[in-house]
């Protein structure tokens, strides 16, 4: 071809491979117009024509993957948008589809796995595609109604604020699992209040000026002390078990400014009650799978064994 000859459609069709009814598509939506028309009315194209229908082609070929549409193409061709701010976008398109593909096949996962029910399977899905600002949301939601009203320790609500799902672009089937049991958790009306108690308690005890800067010395010798007594198959209500209480009671007190006596230890019990709800601890489990954090081990079953030994 050269730039003086002008060419019909089925010339352009055998030069580009393209079907004779694809180039009079492109022709009719002024995307490739025709040059001139012939005495009897037929296209005619010259080779500028035929190098635009080949970029049509190219943009057309890349629509396959970009999702570029025809309007897109005329565009880029009236130089209105660049190729390249075309493919920044669809690529941008491209990463958000393979994000829900990855939420997606995480959740097929998670339900081949359990052997979900199809109400569950629906919750499944629904939440693990919220955005990590509307998974948050939930998070802050039950944080607010939980400290609403409340002087509580800025310590206690800063650590409880500052932990936030982060569900990642590629969860396990486990993580998402996480993320569906947490989000039914923060909706439990029962594990809203033992929460509410637990900040109530807290604001209490910042109203008292109780010190607490000797609290996460007092989990560590509860851990060793009486880890060491449930282990030995310490029986809480036995007589063995009234040295391991007398030590943790006095190191409470020492540790909280008060003098132990069965008036400290009515309130130490209350303390400890509070806080040992298992599904607490549990909550913090859940955001470390989560967030890929070090799962911190069970420390529940220790406290239980100290608020039983405790309570006799």
């Amino acid at each position: 071809m050269d730039g003086d000859t002008l060419y019909t459609i089925g010339d352009l069709a055998r030069r580009t491979g393209l079907p004779v009814r694809t180039i009079r598509f492109y022709s009719d939506a002024g995307v490739v117009p025709p040059t001139d028309r012939s005495p009897a009315g037929y296209r005619l194209y010259d080779i500028a024509a035929a190098t635009r229908l080949d970029l049509v082609r190219t943009l057309r070929d890349l629509g396959v993957d970009l999702g570029v549409d025809l309007g897109t193409v005329r565009r880029v061709l009236d130089r209105e948008v660049s190729v390249g701010d075309v493919a920044a976008a669809h690529a941008e398109a491209l990463d958000v589809q393979i994000r829900t593909l990855r939420l997606r096949r995480a959740v097929l996962r998670a339900v081949a796995k359990r052997g979900s029910a199809p109400e569950e399977v629906q919750l499944m899905h629904k939440l693990a595609r919220l955005s990590d600002e509307e998974r948050n949301r939930i998070i802050t939601g039950f944080l607010d109604e939980t400290f609403a009203g409340l002087e509580v320790n800025p310590e206690f609500a800063a650590k409880m604020r500052a932990a936030l799902p982060e569900l990642p672009d590629d969860p396990s089937p486990e993580q998402v699992d996480a993320w569906v049991e947490l989000a039914e958790l923060v909706g439990d009306p029962g594990f809203r209040a033992a929460v509410r108690r637990m900040a109530e308690f807290q604001a209490e005890e910042s109203a008292r000026g109780t010190a607490t800067e000797g609290l996460p010395e007092l989990t560590e010798i509860t851990v060793r002390k009486a880890g060491e007594a449930a282990g030995n198959g310490v029986d809480p209500a036995s007589e063995a078990a009234r040295p391991v209480v007398d030590e943790l009671a006095a190191a409470y007190a020492d540790a909280l400014g008060e003098q132990d006596g069965p008036e400290f230890r009515a309130r130490l019990l209350h303390r400890l009650e509070v806080g040992g709800d298992r599904r607490a601890e549990r909550y913090w489990q859940l955001l470390a799978v989560i967030n890929g954090w070090p799962v911190p081990p069970s420390l529940v079953p220790v406290f239980e064994w100290f608020i039983a030994a405790l309570r006799h």
